[in-house]
């Protein structure tokens, strides 16, 4: 077995201990011999993805980790996912899409074991990511993370849990991964703000041979114009805010969540779908006018991009997330406004289906798989290795 690069000026003193540990072959679980070789070109990557998020959940976090996974593994790299698909679960108490897995440790440290991964990556702080963080801690095996909800900001809304709390048990999650992945440069300096450290970018991306402009048609039986929404239906989306502005046409919501059974029960005129996958989701994206997302705590909120690639524009509050796909974009892809009714009617006012595909093309994902690969950096290799090892390299 060769010995790694040598460690880089910056590298710290966690990740020094790292190496150490490595070296010392402390604990059952041993890295792969491949790991301390340059890659031949011929075996790729094995990479672990423990979420808690998983199908047949709807929302970002879930397409993200999928679309990662698929585009990886066509570059020829095996990914193993850790999913409560895999648990016996219960739901969590007022949201029972999420499925809380029972008692994961010791199927967790057997499916990491007879994998031998060569690189972790924990996208969710619930009980597969602890699980997983635990395997990892206790054999010294570096792993990544990544943040994707602002779960403080929710705890808050649904169970009046202290933002100071939520945030406190998020950083203590985190502080011993490499590094946590952060979906914009704005999101990084917020949570820089709050004590995070060791953060990298991992950009969202859109599938661009999905998401395109198409038969405006499909929504026709409604009055127009159309304002859409999909997603969660759930508290912390904000989705009152849309369903309470006063909007000429039609209001669409796709979705399902704990709030749906209360919001269609309250508001008769708004036409709520459920949930739709696939080239049916594509289609209520291609039928509608504008796209509105009323939520002011999400990371990024990839739904916006989808929808841009369906040359359809958003309008939102101007917080993260839309701040940061829609800064610098041509007027007639969406608007901004702390007046989401002013904001939705300048969408439509201004719409540019051109324009709003155009900015869309920006968002590629493979592009963002490759700066997942480099962000897996960990003590002694440099992001030309992790490139070369995921056959990724340019």
């Amino acid at each position: 077995m060769t010995d790694p690069k040598p460690l880089p000026a910056r590298t710290t003193e966690k990740k020094k201990s790292a190496l150490r540990r490595f070296g010392s072959g402390m604990g059952r679980f041993t890295r792969p011999k491949k790991m301390f070789d340059m890659p031949k070109g011929e075996e790729g990557l094995k990479i672990v993805i423990a979420t808690d998020a998983w199908k047949p959940q709807l929302n970002g976090v879930v397409r993200t980790l999928d679309t990662l996974g698929k585009i990886l593994t066509d570059f020829g790299n095996e990914v193993l996912y850790i999913t409560p698909n895999e648990f016996r679960s219960i739901p969590l108490p007022s949201y029972p899409e999420i499925r809380l897995s029972l008692m994961p440790n010791r199927k967790v440290s057997k499916m990491i074991n007879d994998f031998q991964p060569d690189a972790i990556h924990i996208a969710t702080e619930g009980p597969i990511g602890r699980a997983t963080r635990r395997f990892c801690k206790r054999r010294g095996y570096p792993f990544t993370t990544s943040f994707h909800t602002r779960f403080a900001e929710y705890a808050n809304e649904r169970w009046k849990v202290p933002t100071s709390w939520g945030y406190g048990i998020l950083k203590d999650f985190h502080k011993d991964g490499e590094t946590m992945m952060v979906a914009t440069p704005g999101l990084m300096e917020e949570l820089g703000e709050r004590g995070f450290t060791d953060m990298k970018l991992w950009a969202r991306g859109v599938d661009l041979d999905q998401f395109v402009p198409g038969d405006r048609a499909f929504l026709d039986q409604y009055k127009r114009p159309i304002f859409l929404y999909v997603g969660r239906l759930a508290v912390e989306k904000s989705i009152e805010d849309f369903l309470e502005a006063d909007l000429p046409g039609t209001k669409v919501i796709v979705g399902d969540g704990p709030q749906r059974e209360e919001l269609e029960e309250k508001y008769k005129d708004a036409v709520f779908t459920g949930p739709k996958y696939g080239e049916e989701l594509t289609r209520y994206y291609q039928g509608a006018d504008v796209f509105v997302f009323p939520s002011r705590t999400d990371t990024f909120g990839l739904v916006n991009v989808e929808a841009l690639a369906c040359g359809v524009p958003v309008a939102s509050y101007p917080v993260r997330g839309p701040l940061e796909i829609l800064d610098g974009a041509p007027a007639g892809c969406g608007a901004m406004d702390e007046d989401l009714t002013k904001a939705c009617l300048k969408a439509y006012e201004n719409r540019d289906p051109k324009a709003c595909r155009e900015w869309a093309e920006r968002f590629s994902w493979e592009a963002a798989s490759r700066q997942f690969i480099i962000n897996l950096e960990t003590v002694g290799f440099d992001e030309n290795f992790w490139l070369r090892s995921a056959k990724m390299i340019d």
